[in-house]
This record gives C-alpha cells, sequence and structure tokens, in this order.
C-alpha cells in the first residue's frame, strides 16, 4: 500500500475543493438575490410594492385614485395582494438561483 497515491487523502482533497467552490458560489447567488428587483402589483398597478428575492420590501407606491377613507379595507387588501404578488415571484427567482444548493440538487455531494 505504500505505493498506493492520492489514497483517500486525494478524494478528500478533491471534495473539499468541489465544496469550496460551491460555497463561493452560493454566496455570489445570495448577493445577486439581494439585489435582484421584485415588483409585485395589484389592482392593475395600483399598487406597486418593490422587494429584493429575498423578500425584503424597500418600497411601496400607491396610486391616488385607490385611496379611499371610507373603504379603507379595500386599500388593505390592494396592499396584501400586491406584496403576497411579489412573495410569488421572489419565491420563483428563489428556487431558481438557489434550488442547486439545495440537498437534493448537490450534484451528488450529499
Amino acid at each position: 500500500m505504500a505505493n498506493f497515491k492520492g489514497g483517500m487523502g486525494g478524494g478528500m482533497q478533491n471534495l473539499m475543493k468541489q465544496a469550496q467552490k460551491m460555497q463561493e458560489e452560493m454566496q455570489e447567488t445570495e448577493k445577486l438575490l439581494n439585489e435582484w428587483e421584485i415588483v409585485g402589483t395589484a389592482g392593475g398597478e395600483a399598487v406597486v410594492v418593490y422587494m429584493n428575492a429575498k423578500k425584503i420590501i424597500d418600497g411601496i407606491e400607491i396610486d391616488k385614485s385607490v385611496i379611499d377613507p371610507e373603504d379603507e379595507e379595500m386599500l388593505e387588501d390592494l396592499v396584501m395582494a400586491a406584496i403576497l404578488d411579489g412573495y410569488k415571484k421572489a419565491d420563483a427567482v428563489y428556487e431558481e438561483k438557489m434550488g442547486k444548493f439545495q440537498l437534493g440538487g448537490m450534484g451528488g455531494l450529499l
């Protein structure tokens, strides 16, 4: 066995390099998700919600035409609908970009 080169150490080193590369890719993807702009809308864009792909809301626009002091519940519903629309879009982007890093997508590492 003294002539056996590489052995378990070589395979383990390769595995460690793959894991490091995957970690670097995941960090880049995390950065991308933080910067990705998602736009959720409701009421024909009467309410627009801006967020990143990690669902961090950074802005809301409300068209004055949907502001009715007599019907605040409608406006609340529109805001919630726009947020949920944005969340749905963010989930799709997150899954597309981060899915390969999930347990099932680790290229046989786990």
